[in-house]
């Protein structure tokens, strides 16, 4: 049975506030650590609400301060504010004005919804104790988490816990979903570039065709996950580029593929790295060429912690029903820099459902947008998870 909480009736004033913001927020999208005009618009709300507000950690980011009766547990809780470099084809009336980027994630929705949430916090004052609300830059290529950590977050805000949710149109509509342990994996990104010797495509004996080598590596690559990780681990390689030659009747001198790599164990991440070069080299050497490899270490696996995922789904099933929570069957490939977060604090991250039809455009598409729907779900949801929390 769903519980009415008592913050359910005040929230609905401040909605059409709310959705304000967010499509506000979605007209004027900026990519990762250039949030500058992003990070503006946050700080003066949340000033305006009264909240200590605290400005460049990694460059544009926000953090907003709250303490309430004499308490001094405390609280995080985070919202991402970074754009993609997507060109919109959603056809808004609110659509983006900054040609080539877009929220093609939900960032300003998650952000509008902690917005909405820090203004009832700030009215209600119905908790002991404090609370930080973090705006994170750069969560979609740069590791905005990773360099707040760095310039100091956790020193300058502690926090008993911290906590963060991200929007899933393929999920039905206001579902709350979340696993206890990895959520979301680490990942990586490989350049291989093959080096050999051009010429005439009627003359490859006198060349060293890089592309014969490459698609050797490609096939190779193959390999890794099937024959050298146990198969109860998981783990993905897979070539997502492979650029080589410009005619048909030239060999060229180089070819270059780019992979993504996934993983959740760090003794399967290690194998992985080891298993990719071995192949490029030894490969690439069968052909009398070698190999320039850029291997590049991303975002650790996003790794709930128990107490804080069964606070989660115990507040969610009160919240929202029975129904409306579920836990996550097997994690996502999909990777998340709150990871770095988690690793310097207890915590939990979790997925609001928000698909309007089962065809929705997923997240990262040119078409996808926010369901505005969703916004008074997530608001009421932070704004009651600080006042169990914290309970006066």
């Amino acid at each position: 049975m769903t519980r009415q909480f008592s913050v359910s009736q005040k929230f609905a004033n401040h909605m059409p506030d709310v959705v304000a913001t967010r499509q506000h927020l979605h007209r004027f999208p900026e990519i990762g650590l250039s949030e500058f005009k992003t990070s503006d618009f946050v700080a003066e709300q949340l000033v305006a609400l009264g909240y200590e507000v605290t400005r460049g950690l990694a460059g544009t980011g926000v953090v907003a301060t709250l303490r309430n009766g004499s308490s001094t547990r405390s609280v995080g809780i985070r919202a991402d504010i970074d754009a993609l470099p997507i060109h919109e084809e959603t056809g808004a009336a609110y659509k983006s004005e900054h040609p080539g980027v877009m929220h093609a994630c939900g960032h300003d929705g998650h952000t509008a919804m902690l917005l909405g949430a820090a203004k009832i916090i700030a009215e209600r004052r119905n908790f002991d104790g404090v609370v930080h609300l973090i705006f994170q830059p750069a969560e979609e290529n740069f590791g905005g988490a990773r360099i707040m950590i760095e310039d100091g977050l956790f020193e300058k805000f502690p926090c008993d816990a911290v906590f963060g949710l991200h929007n899933d149109p393929g999920q039905p509509f206001g579902k709350f979903i979340l696993r206890d342990g990895p959520l979301l994996a680490a990942v990586d990104e490989c350049t291989i570039t093959v080096k050999g010797y051009g010429g005439h495509g009627a003359e490859p004996q006198d060349a060293s065709d890089p592309i014969v080598a490459g698609a050797s590596i490609i096939m190779a690559l193959q390999t890794i996950v099937s024959r050298n990780i146990h198969p109860q681990l998981s783990a993905v390689v897979t070539v997502g580029a492979f650029h080589a030659g410009v005619a048909s009747n030239v060999i060229p001198e180089t070819s270059q593929m780019s992979l993504t790599i996934r993983s959740f164990d760090p003794g399967v991440r290690d194998e992985l790295e080891k298993r990719i070069r071995q192949i490029a080299e030894g490969q690439a050497a069968s052909y009398g060429m070698s190999v320039d490899i850029d291997y590049q270490r991303g975002y650790n696996a996003t790794i709930n912690h128990k107490v804080e995922t069964d606070y989660i789904f115990d507040l969610a099933r009160h919240f929202a029903g029975d129904d409306n929570v579920a836990e996550m069957q097997r994690p996502s490939m999909g990777a998340e820099d709150f990871a770095y977060m988690l690793e310097k604090r207890p915590g939990a991250y979790f997925f609001l459902g928000s698909a309007r039809t089962e065809n929705d455009p997923p997240l990262h598409h040119p078409k996808y947008d926010f369901n505005d729907d969703i916004l008074p779900i997530g608001t009421a949801f932070w704004a009651e998870l600080v006042e169990d929390y914290l309970k006066a």
